[in-house]
């Protein structure tokens, strides 16, 4: 008889490419976020030490990806007991610095391995780590637990649910019933959340649930002006003994359908993923061995998400955005091409080229999947911006023949004129766009039916965009042996762009037979940053003059001079308050993709990487590992989403951009 082939040991994770360690009191600090996705749109976010401090902390399931997220747990009950008595090992904050649980007390430190985190805890000579992970499409998180002990210990795992929309909070305690079956509980509500432990068998004691009330306060809810308590319901479940020497026990809870059969080997399977995930972006950029490459390869591949069966898409921010068009289009680059994920960067185009509606992408989509806004002049141009951008990367001729029709499509939706009042001055060959009540450019906040920045009219990098959408079908076309469709207007556009190129710094914003908006802001950067855009080497120089003086700080560029009398540099408090500043000066990180672009076409790459240094401190600030979405315009202090697409992509491109340029100034080759 054949004896049976034995199941191969799957290999150990290799090591991480990227490690980040923080002490005891730096992992207690509640600005420092951790963030795990599922690659769904599902995300488990908590700050370092595992401590929830917005409604939106815990495991968010998406149930319509990657939109329709559900809130089903909050954290982890978590409790050790030694022949000293119990403690506490999560920590939940009931009132501003007030805890429930004694897990910041024994902490002891805290490591990120590829941005996954493990928790280190020490309590009279007992040592409990904590990993923690979301398997891809899983829908789900697990808490893998090792402890190192002397003697005899118990561990006592559970968890305080949820169960309602990520956007909102109980009042209430939800109403939930738990059905216990051996290692694997059942919790009903509005939708249903499944916990597994995993633990040998003889150790563990199913507990009959005894469900309470337990209050939670957010700061970071508060602190925005939100509101900030919830009544979430706690349960333990289960009880696992542990010899002397200590042992190991995984957590997986979940709101999908599926479950893990062993989450230790799906643990070291995302490790290598994310190992992989670095090594090709080490290979695509030619700088292998680069830490800040490393780091935010990871981090880009949080915002990648399944749409619907087969599309792809990108999360704008979390913890609260869908997927936008506009932030998918300016990310594309950084999230895919400088990382090497060249077939995600197609499926992008094909998501959006797929959506086009009278020549315009979908501005977001609808958190409740019920559709999208179509209420953008720039998407659709960064869409064209983008297709150029991969053809010329991957050289993929067969998706440019089949894209380049949708282009033509999209130009002449322009040309003849489409929704919002988006359309070609015949005049001018310029682009038209705006109507009373409507926010088209990424400055696209309303309060009520207060548009803060309207910029109706002619907006500077809405022109940049226009003449590098007509010059991708141009290059496109003769790339494919066709001819060029949209020369002459392209000439015509480009002739009349003078117009904003008066005076020591272009204008915002031309409105015919009015005087030009010459606000000073960002957008002009970004006009000048793109390959069509007709501007004299002294006009640019110009410029950057003005830009470093009045716009530039460590952290990205104002949305409004400070010396304008409309500059708002508080971004804070309640959300009246952060809209009306959100474009009025507020410090957004980036444009400052346009500002490295434009230094190094002047062989600037000293003045460049001195730009990029404080971002790339930024990376230990709040989100760890990730962008922020802006800062205050005064303070600099982080705020908005502090996990953000666009930032995180343009830093990773614009850091790449320079580093090549050092290396090309040292006269040393890129590895190949």
């Amino acid at each position: 008889m054949t004896a049976p082939t034995p199941t191969p040991t799957p290999a150990p994770a290799p090591a991480p490419a990227s490690l980040r360690t923080y002490g005891p009191l730096q992992a207690r600090d509640p600005d420092l976020e951790g963030l795990l996705t599922d690659g769904l749109g599902g995300f488990a976010l908590s700050s370092l030490a595992g401590v929830p401090t917005r409604c939106y902390s815990g495991l968010a399931v998406s149930h319509q990806p990657p939109v329709g997220r559900w809130q089903h747990l909050v954290s982890p009950l978590e409790r050790l007991e030694t022949g000293r008595g119990e403690v506490t090992l999560h920590a939940l904050e009931l009132a501003p610095n007030v805890f429930e649980g004694d897990g910041l007390t024994w902490l002891a430190g805290v490591t990120l391995r590829d941005l996954l985190p493990e928790r280190e805890q020490f309590v009279g000579g007992v040592r409990v780590r904590r990993r923690s992970f979301m398997p891809r499409h899983s829908g789900g998180v697990a808490f893998l637990y090792e402890v190192e002990a002397r003697e005899a210990v118990t561990l006592t795992l559970g968890g305080f649910f949820a169960d309602r929309d990520m956007h909102h909070m109980h009042a209430q305690a939800p109403e939930l019933t738990f059905a216990l079956e051996g290692t694997r509980a059942l919790v009903r509500g509005t939708r249903e959340t499944w916990v597994r432990l995993h633990a040998p068998a003889a150790a563990v004691e199913t507990l009959t649930p005894r469900p309470f009330t337990q209050r939670v306060y957010f700061r970071h809810d508060a602190a925005r002006g939100e509101p900030e308590t919830e009544r979430a319901l706690g349960a333990a479940l289960w009880r696992v003994t542990l010899p002397p020497g200590g042992g190991r026990v995984a957590l997986v809870v979940g709101g999908l359908a599926g479950e893990l059969p062993d989450p230790w080997v799906a643990y070291d399977a995302e490790a290598t993923r994310r190992r992989a995930l670095v090594e090709r972006a080490w290979e695509a950029t030619g700088l292998p061995g680069d830490d800040l490459i490393a780091t935010l390869a990871v981090a880009a591949d949080a915002y990648l998400v399944r749409r619907g069966e087969a599309g792809l898409s990108v999360i704008a921010g979390y913890p609260w955005f869908a997927d936008w068009g506009r932030d998918t289009m300016i990310a594309l680059s950084g999230l895919t091409l400088t990382t090497g994920r060249f077939g995600e960067a197609r499926a992008l185009l094909e998501t959006f080229l797929g959506t086009l509606r009278r020549g315009l992408t979908p501005n977001n989509f609808l958190e409740d999947g019920s559709g999208a806004g179509y209420n953008t002049v720039d998407g659709a141009l960064w869409l064209a911006v983008a297709l150029e951008r991969y053809v010329g990367t991957t050289h993929d001729l067969a998706f440019a023949r089949a894209a380049l029709p949708r282009l033509r499509e999209l130009l002449e939706w322009h040309v003849r004129g489409t929704d919002h009042g988006i359309r070609v001055d015949p005049a001018s060959g310029l682009l038209l766009a705006g109507e009373p009540g409507v926010q088209l450019t990424w400055m696209d906040v309303k309060i009520a039916d207060w548009v803060v920045t309207p910029r109706h009219g002619h907006p500077i990098e809405i022109q940049g965009l226009w003449l590098a959408a007509l010059g991708a079908e141009g290059r496109l076309s003769r790339l494919l042996g066709e001819a060029p469709q949209y020369g002459p207007l392209r000439a015509q556009a480009q002739a009349s762009f003078a117009g904003f190129l008066t005076g020591d710094f272009p204008a915002d914003t031309l409105v015919p037979g009015q005087e030009a908006d010459r606000s000073l802001r960002p957008n002009a950067l970004l006009a000048l940053a793109l390959p069509d855009t007709p501007a004299t080497p002294a006009q640019v120089e110009a410029a950057l003059r003005r830009a470093e003086a009045e716009l530039l700080t460590p952290l990205g560029l104002h949305t409004l001079s400070p010396l304008d009398p409309r500059f708002r540099g508080n971004y804070g408090g309640d959300q009246l308050v952060r809209d009306a500043a959100y474009h009025q000066g507020t410090v957004w990180p980036w444009p400052l993709g346009a500002y490295i672009d434009l230094l190094l076409s002047r062989g600037e790459v000293a003045r460049a990487r001195a730009a990029l240094r404080g971002l790339t401190g930024h990376l230990g600030e709040a989100g760890v590992g990730h962008v922020s979405e802006v800062f205050a315009g005064g303070s600099l202090r982080p705020g908005g989403c502090p996990f953000q697409a666009w930032s995180v992509a343009e830093l990773l491109r614009a850091h790449v951009a320079v580093a090549r340029a050092e290396r090309g100034a040292r006269g040393l080759p890129l590895s190949p």
